[in-house]
């Protein structure tokens, strides 16, 4: 294998022996495989790809398509079933949150301890443990046991230490999503300098990441490699054939046409704002067509609620009737709800309306609004989010609303329930003016004077 290459794979697959008894598995080893008592689970199957040095490869697709199993592969935690890996440099990875750290231990133990499984020795891990304990910044909770810590402060730590060990590749798992907003710029940031000179596998949800920072995308679904090539172009599909998907779904439960009315009649843009935006009237031929998630439901992407649960999400005018078509320019209130099944000390609800390649177009959380009051939730309370602000004006295209609910604070809060798409919008058509997204305006005007 060339010394520019950094990963070669070649028809690489991963099965796993699935037993419907416990007692099976005992009879399949006496039986000296004469018998067969499984079935067969190929978690990866004949997927192959080279990643040269200085080259970021993105890996995508929904749930159990195989992204896991092949970056366990690639970090060395799994063995393939069939098919050649060949990984040249040292393999640091950040995968599942508190993967490879010990609860009970400091934060500085886990720091040794994990330092020292890359090869670092002890007196390596001392030279750069301040580098490491600054890059993490969760000051005191240093010196204390991970089983005290935020999910945030985990990825803190865990990012902290593999961004020090000297890695020639960096694996990286949608559990970087988890830290927060401030902490994950400062990732980016080492990311792109560190690919300039060596390579980088990434996984994440946000299509919008991968095409910025992966040169080629590699497109996973049911274990095999469905499409791979340029981010740009493989995202696009995976969105569009993500978004057929739902569309031909919408007489299912998981999907369907919010309740309520149409919408308001033309004219109406300005409702409530003491002011008319002059482009009312072509403007508002730009419908928004909305449709409703079932966030219970099998299927749609979500994921912890464990300790709350969003169990509603839906857009209402401002007479509080909902909405299942609106105009660009209506005041609309989004409602949020959802269940706190255990004690909150510090609930927060929030929602992103992103568009089809995962870019975040704006959104907002109740934080600010909570400020120095009781903001606890007791187990078993019912909390109630209300986002009223100005529908804006978007391209033709379908849009999605996240909605999340987390405890803590506005920079240091644990995502607790993230339902990736509580509501489908679709434009029918495009505004008159340009960009993806358009704000309201007063006024605008052109004056000619004569010389």
């Amino acid at each position: 294998m060339s010394s520019d290459i950094a990963i070669c794979a070649e028809g690489l697959s991963k099965c796993y022996p699935i037993y419907n008894k416990a007692s099976d598995r005992l009879f399949q080893e006496l039986s000296l495989g004469r018998k067969c008592r499984y079935r067969e689970l190929w978690a990866l199957k004949q997927v192959s790809f080279e990643l040269r040095r200085g080259e970021a490869i993105g890996i995508i697709g929904q749930k159990a398509s195989g992204k896991s199993t092949l970056l366990q592969l690639i970090y060395g935690t799994l063995s393939p079933t069939s098919g050649v890996l060949r990984v040249q440099g040292r393999v640091a990875a950040l995968l599942e949150l508190g993967a490879g750290f010990n609860a009970g231990f400091t934060g500085r133990e886990n720091v040794y301890m994990a330092a020292s499984l890359y090869g670092l020795s002890h007196e390596e891990i001392n030279q750069r443990f301040s580098a490491i304990a600054a890059f993490a910044d969760i000051g005191g909770f240093m010196e204390q046991p991970l089983m005290t810590y935020s999910s945030g402060m985990y990825v803190r730590l865990a990012f902290a230490v593999i961004a020090h060990v000297d890695a020639d590749i960096l694996v990286i798992d949608e559990a970087l999503s988890m830290g927060d907003a401030c902490f994950f710029k400062k990732c980016m940031r080492f990311i792109r300098k560190f690919k300039e000179q060596r390579s980088l596998v990434f996984v994440s949800h946000d299509t919008a990441a991968i095409i910025h920072l992966c040169d080629r995308v590699i497109w996973l679904e049911h274990g095999e490699e469905k499409q791979t090539g340029p981010s740009s172009w493989v995202c696009e599909a995976y969105l569009d054939d993500l978004f057929r998907s739902m569309n031909d779904e919408l007489a299912e439960p998981a999907l369907v046409r919010a309740e309520g009315h149409k919408r308001l009649p033309k004219g109406h843009a300005h409702v409530g704002l003491g002011w008319l935006d002059q482009r009312a009237e072509p403007i508002n031929s730009n419908e928004l067509e909305v449709f409703r998630f079932d966030p219970q439901a099998p299927g749609v992407d979500t994921f912890g609620g464990r300790d709350a649960r969003i169990v509603d999400a839906r857009l209402r005018d401002s007479t509080g009737a909902g909405l299942t078509w609106v105009l660009a320019g209506e005041r609309v209130t989004l409602r949020v709800e959802a269940h706190a099944l255990v004690r909150l000390e510090g609930p927060i609800i929030e929602f992103f309306l992103k568009d089809r390649l995962g870019q975040t177009l704006f959104g907002d959380n109740t934080y600010i609004s909570q400020i120095g009051k009781d903001r606890s939730a007791p187990a078993g309370s019912i909390l109630s989010a209300e986002f009223e602000f100005i529908m804006p004006w978007l391209a033709k295209g379908d849009y999605v609303i996240q909605v999340v609910i987390a405890n803590g604070e506005q920079h240091d809060h644990q995502p607790l329930h993230w339902c990736h798409e509580a509501l489908l919008i679709r434009s029918q058509r495009d505004p008159v003016a340009t960009g993806i997204i358009d704000s309201p305006f007063i006024t605008i005007s052109l004056n000619v004077t004569g010389q």
